[in-house]
């Protein structure tokens, strides 16, 4: 077999919202370039996902070289809004965690509200660099994170996936698959490892950049959500509850990333693992 290489490379401007495809992207020491800057709150300043939302996962935000951006979605006129200037801050939440956003235009939260049915506020991360620390028990002193749900990126194989629809295809919903990895919102996509190798890594370097692997990523409902459609159904959590939990974390794919430099990644670099680590136990 090959060694590792980088298979692909998405990011996601609006969190939750549609993932977008890259050849090559900066990593910055709080996650890629670009990637979940923005985000969608109710009107007491909680996060909005496609765990509440799936509809989500069909509206496009699409940036431009100003870090402003291009909404659509079906049934929607495109709105460009403007990076707002950091004036004022507002709370939001992003699960238990407090962070200052700058408020998007008006005309910005509207649009959004209509295409959901319900009142929502867009909200920009104006200095990831110092906005919201990662979970402590995970990071070193002054590393931060976007909008991403805990960790800067997101990583995932192909064999792994791979191996995973083999799971479904045995199992009582076999129809529910195979399941494309888009359901799992990855920023990095490997291919040439064995299946589930990612579970024993510590330390990789991916082309130019060194990134620490601070743990494996538990998975929710929104693994369930077709991103084309909208429409959910049971794989891959069923599956994943079944052969890949692991106590105290729940349902595992993927791994979470802590960048320890700064580059750029580009489709076809080559994955080396620096340091390995001690795989988790599954139930």
């Amino acid at each position: 077999m090959a060694g590792p290489v980088l298979h692909s490379v998405h990011i996601h401007p609006l969190k939750a919202a549609r993932a977008l495809d890259r050849e090559a992207v900066l990593v910055e020491r709080w996650g890629l370039a670009g990637d979940r800057r923005w985000m969608l709150v109710d009107p007491d300043g909680k996060l909005i996902t496609q765990r509440e939302e799936p509809r989500l996962a069909l509206l496009t935000a699409a940036p431009r070289a100003d870090g402003s951006l291009v909404l659509s979605a079906p049934g929607a006129e495109p709105l460009a809004v403007t990076v707002p200037e950091p004036v004022a801050t507002v709370p939001v939440r992003v699960f238990r965690t407090k962070v200052e956003a700058v408020l998007a235009a008006e005309s910005a939260s509207t649009w959004c509200g209509a295409y959901l049915g319900r009142p929502v506020r867009l909200v920009h991360l104006d200095d990831p660099a110092v906005r919201r620390p990662i979970d402590p028990a995970y990071a070193r002193p002054g590393e931060t994170v976007s909008f991403a749900d805990g960790y800067p990126l997101l990583l995932a194989t192909t064999a792994s996936l791979d191996a995973l629809n083999s799971l479904i295809s045995q199992g009582d919903l076999p129809d529910e698959g195979p399941v494309p990895m888009s359901r799992f919102r990855p920023n990095l996509v490997i291919e040439g490892t064995e299946p589930w190798a990612e579970d024993g890594w510590w330390r990789i370097r991916v082309g130019e950049v060194l990134f620490r692997v601070p743990k494996p990523c538990s998975r929710c409902i929104v693994t369930t959500t077709d991103q084309l459609s909208a429409r959910r159904g049971k794989e891959p959590l069923r599956s994943l509850a079944r052969h890949r939990r692991s106590p105290g974390n729940g349902a595992l794919f993927g791994t979470n990333l802590i960048p320890e430099s700064s580059g750029t990644v580009r489709v076809g670099d080559a994955l080396t693992v620096l340091e390995r680590a001690t795989p988790p136990v599954f139930a």
